[in-house]
This record gives structure tokens, C-alpha cells and sequence, in this order.
């Protein structure tokens, strides 16, 4: 069975889904998480010029779509950061640990981080997808 997940927080979808949750026999569980900016309820990035701030705000947006599929941090078994940037995310690497470590906790999950040239949203500076398993 798969159902899509979409929080009330986040930004109503149009053309994805923010997560889909994959349940299969002997009760395993598998949550594909949509790529996640520091978007609000309308779509607008929230913290513009401020990669560490962006990944917080992502990081906390992949938090709704946990909770809302009965996960959390813990689950995440694979992530993928890509940002426009890897000087900016070198500078910034100490403030985005502070916040990764006030959201996740301790839980490291298999991670990249890949340099891009653009994201959809010109004000986006990362956008972080995944994989959460139970």
C-alpha cells in the first residue's frame, strides 16, 4: 500500500507530493521525502541569503512530513543536500551542524551533498530529499 503525505504546514503540492509512504507486508515502512527548501505555507522562501538558516527550514519542513507519516528523525536512513554553493555550505558548515544537531539530534543517515547550478526557486540555496525506514 502507498499513500502520499502532504502536512498542513507545508506549501499545498502541485504536480509531487511532499513524501509518499510505503507500506508492505510484515509491517516494514518506507518514506520517500520530496525535496525540501525553506519554503512557508505559500511556497516563498523563508530565510533568503541564509544557507544555514535555509537548512534549518528544510530540515524542519522533512520534520512535518515525518511526524505526519509516524516517523521521525531517527527513521532516516538516506539524505541528499543540494546546494548552490559548496564554499557557502563550507563557511557555514559549524551553524548548519549547531542546527542539525538541535533538530536530529546524534543520528547521522547515509548522506551527499551535491554543488548545483540553480534550484527551481532562485531564492533557494538548498533543497534536502531523502529516504526514512522502519
Amino acid at each position: 500500500m502507498k499513500r502520499p503525505i502532504n502536512p498542513g504546514e507545508l506549501c499545498k503540492p502541485s504536480g509531487f507530493q511532499h513524501g509518499w509512504l510505503v507500506e508492505s507486508g510484515g509491517g516494514a515502512r518506507t518514506l520517500y521525502l520530496a525535496g525540501q527548501c525553506d519554503y512557508d505555507q505559500a511556497g516563498a522562501v523563508r530565510r533568503r541569503g541564509d544557507l544555514a538558516g535555509q537548512v534549518r527550514g528544510a530540515m524542519e519542513n522533512i520534520g512535518f512530513v515525518l511526524r505526519d507519516a509516524g516517523m521521525a528523525f531517527d527513521d532516516v536512513v538516506q539524505l541528499n543536500l543540494y546546494v548552490r554553493s559548496r564554499d557557502d555550505y563550507v563557511t557555514a558548515r559549524r551553524e548548519i551542524g549547531a542546527a542539525w544537531k538541535q533538530i536530529c539530534g546524534r543520528h547521522y543517515p547515509a548522506m551527499a551533498l551535491f554543488m548545483v547550478m540553480s534550484l527551481l526557486d532562485p531564492d533557494a540555496l538548498v533543497e534536502i530529499q531523502g529516504i526514512a525506514a522502519q
